[in-house]
């Protein structure tokens, strides 16, 4: 200080410095992002293209069960949808058919409902609509679609026999052509 009592213009600068530096600290802790855009979820793989597509389990609409893990061996499409998206509702009739067409053989097509975002109701009136014959899975938590980091709907993971997702689709519709073009490639992969 000096003789007047009002502290020295150096000592100021040096207090505003150091109260920079702690409210940039604190700025930083309390805005910062959590882990990176992609990053798995603790212990399990990611869920892109070239990795293994992470396990899960779920109910289905008739009451049973279905593990994605007592699937390997065969090639699997797993199509998150909503009743209340329009892309899922155009596309939803080329699933059926090319369910169908590989019903006899290694290839498994599950429809993966949001159903925290759906009613039950909702959901038996669009099996119901559509004559879906493939397996309807309950997502009543939204746990999977977390898991699977769904953005978007509908979106729809090709997995291969060896359980790795070859192909990730955010949006659609898909048409028949293009979900039998993806299946037939993946039925051609060595297994």
């Amino acid at each position: 200080m000096t003789e007047s009592g009002i502290p020295s213009r150096k000592k100021r600068l040096e207090f505003l410095m150091a109260l920079s530096l702690v409210a940039g600290v604190l700025w930083t802790v309390v805005s910062r992002v959590p882990s990176a855009v992609g990053a798995p979820l603790s212990n399990t793989p990611s869920p892109r293209e070239g990795f293994l597509a992470p396990d899960f389990t779920l109910d289905t609409l008739d009451g049973g069960k279905v593990a994605l893990s007592e699937l390997r061996g065969k090639v699997v499409v797993v199509n998150f949808w909503a009743t209340w998206c329009l892309p899922c509702r155009e596309e939803t009739p080329a699933l059926e058919k090319s369910y169908e067409q590989y019903k006899g053989s290694n290839v498994v097509i599950l429809g993966v409902n949001l159903t925290d975002q759906d009613s039950m109701r909702e959901v038996d009136s669009f099996v119901q609509e559509f004559g879906l014959t493939y397996p309807i899975l309950l997502d009543r938590d939204g746990r999977v679609s977390y898991l699977y980091q769904v953005k978007g709907l509908p979106t729809t993971f090709f997995i291969n026999r060896d359980g790795i997702i070859r192909t990730v689709l955010v949006g659609g519709p898909m048409s028949e052509t293009f979900i039998r073009s993806k299946i037939e490639a993946l039925l051609k992969e060595v297994p």
